[in-house]
């Protein structure tokens, strides 16, 4: 497969800086989610075309920054005429994983109140994108920088810098809100991500994006007050997101779906930057300042 744009994310950072639990040794290669034209087919497949343009996760191996790659046809799914390549590779990962985090992970229904965290991220702008398809009344934690694009989507903003988003919470609501969504991790944001609940509400945590500012042992304090808060007799649900391609046949069938969105305009990507591929130093500098909205794209090579 000749990859035409890759994605870049805190996953990326977290694997290069060695922050994550098994790491490989250098030299490897990053990169989860590609999109790109299927150049050569091995034998007996039929799923794809050569010459077809797929959407694929490449799994925790990566391989995503480079100009070729090899994958199994169970991994690629068609990505529909017209659509833009960068649009589309912002759909395979964070699109994927807010999908499953809403719909399989919390079981959302329409006109439940959802909180957000990282907002204006590439996942969290994909969970607003699909809150609002859901009919959920939202609210979302990001940078005063970035209110408007939250307000944009659908959400009512809380600047979490200087805002207490649990106290917010209560004065908007009055009771909390039925589904946190925290990507940030750490004992202390999780605990107070569990007390914007209301009764019986979820919290789903996915993601430690707090390990980039307070290092490695972020994770294990996730772990321990996740262990915790599911011992906590008070109705609350204290929930993780599955594997997203643990089942092959809803991988393809949820991508197809998104992808589909994207076609028809209901779905719009955030997209931060279009980087070279060459420059991906560069992309990851970005990543590590932070204070962009969207995800960061790597365009390997021209769509022909």
């Amino acid at each position: 497969m000749r990859i035409l744009t890759a994605g870049v994310s805190a996953y990326d950072l977290m694997i290069r800086s060695h922050r994550f639990p098994g790491t490989p040794r250098p030299p490897f290669t990053l990169g989860v989610d590609v999109v790109g034209v299927v150049d050569e087919l091995g034998e007996g497949v039929s799923t794809v075309d050569a010459g077809g343009r797929v959407a694929a996760l490449t799994g925790h191996d990566g391989g995503g920054y480079s100009e070729f790659i090899c994958l199994p046809s169970s991994a690629l799914v068609p990505v529909p005429a017209g659509v833009d390549s960068a649009e589309a590779v912002c759909v395979v990962a964070n699109y994927l994983t807010a999908h499953t985090a809403m719909h399989t992970a919390a079981a959302v229904r329409s006109g439940e109140r959802i909180l957000i965290h990282g907002a204006a991220g590439g996942v969290g702008t994909a969970l607003l994108e699909l809150g609002r398809e859901a009919g959920v009344e939202m609210y979302g934690t990001a940078s005063r920088h970035n209110h408007d694009l939250v307000s944009s989507l659908g959400a009512t903003p809380i600047d979490y810098r200087t805002e207490d988003f649990v106290a917010r919470m209560r004065d908007l609501t009055g009771d909390g809100v039925d589904v946190v969504f925290d990507p940030i991790g750490g004992a202390r944001q999780m605990w107070r991500s569990h007390r914007a609940l209301r009764k019986r509400g979820r919290l789903v945590w996915f993601g430690v994006a707090a390990s980039k500012d307070k290092g490695i042992r972020v994770i294990p304090a996730s772990l321990v007050m996740l262990g915790l808060l599911k011992l906590i007799p008070d109705g609350k649900r204290a929930l993780t997101t599955p594997d997203a391609q643990k089942d092959s046949t809803q991988y393809r069938d949820t991508l197809t779906r998104l992808l589909d969105l994207l076609a028809a305009g209901k779905i719009k990507p955030v997209v931060a930057e279009r980087i070279p591929l060459v420059e991906a130093a560069r992309a990851h500098e970005l990543l590590e300042r932070g204070g962009h909205a969207g995800k960061v794209v790597l365009v390997a090579s021209e769509e022909r």
